[in-house]
């Protein structure tokens, strides 16, 4: 985001966690943000009116209200007329605030569930199975089949297997993908969870599965070198051998077998 968007999502940002505070049914406020989302996205002429910076925010905010009020609840409508109130530098920059705040919302109920790093988890691990499998892939990401087909698919999937928490997440980052690959959506959406959640993410890639004691002991010391909570995503690869290698933000520390067997032959010439 530019200078005056940064602004804008920072001058948004009370609304949001006012109208978190007071509602009761954080389910029916992300829905709803959802919905709003959809709105925007699909009429341009509507997306501008209320991200034009040439207009005052007040007069945003009442096109808003005279538009949503009555269709969304008294929470969402907080939301909605505080980030449409602000100056923003583009369109874009606006209903991926109000999306951000969606998704926050969804963390938020599974933090009060206290079950947030299974909802993490679960996203980490559906794109990853999207990822391996081309078919899926494809009819996930297949544009030309209804909104409804796609959502079905993914209830299909996940249904019983998964958080509800999860499964609104997924449904959305299939549905409404919003011009991105459904791989970008997820890893946007788990960005938002770790901001919200005040920390980083570590991917941990080994060849067997981490106990739950190994899992424990890493993200501790991870934790002490990052400072902060450190969240794991594991993958397991046999091909690593050995060993476990760990990403985090832009830094890599691979101690697997493989690398070290790799090290070996290039220093052999091989």
């Amino acid at each position: 985001m530019q200078g005056s968007s940064r602004v804008a999502a920072a001058g948004s940002r009370e609304a949001f966690t006012g109208a978190l505070a007071a509602t009761a049914d954080r389910s029916r406020l992300a829905e709803e943000l959802f919905a709003v989302i959809g709105a925007l996205d699909g009429n341009a002429t509507l997306r501008r009116a209320l991200a034009d910076p040439s207009r005052e925010g007040a007069d945003k905010a009442a096109l808003a209200e005279k538009l949503f009020a009555g269709k969304v609840s008294a929470e969402t409508l907080v939301v909605v007329k505080g980030v449409v109130g602000q100056r923003w530098s583009t369109e874009r920059d606006l209903s991926d605030t109000l999306e951000g705040y969606a998704v926050e919302t969804v963390i938020a109920s599974a933090e009060a569930a206290d079950h947030a790093d299974r909802v993490e988890d679960e996203l980490f691990h559906f794109e990853r199975i999207v990822a391996a499998d081309e078919q899926l892939r494809g009819a996930l990401g297949d544009q030309t089949a209804s909104a409804e087909r796609r959502a079905t698919l993914v209830d299909s999937l996940l249904t019983g297997k998964v958080s509800d928490e999860t499964l609104t997440l997924a449904r959305q980052a299939v549905v409404a993908p919003r011009g991105r690959r459904f791989d970008r959506t997820i890893s946007r959406f788990l960005d938002t969870a770790s901001a919200r959640r005040e920390q980083q993410t570590a991917t941990v890639t080994s060849a067997v599965p981490l106990t739950e004691d190994d899992r424990a002991r890493l993200a501790a010391g991870l934790s002490e070198i990052y400072g902060g909570k450190v969240h794991l995503n594991t993958v397991v690869d046999p091909r690593v051998l050995g060993g476990v290698k760990v990403e985090i933000g832009d830094e890599v520390i691979d101690g697997t077998i493989m690398r070290k067997l790799d090290a070996a032959r290039r220093a052999m010439g091989a």
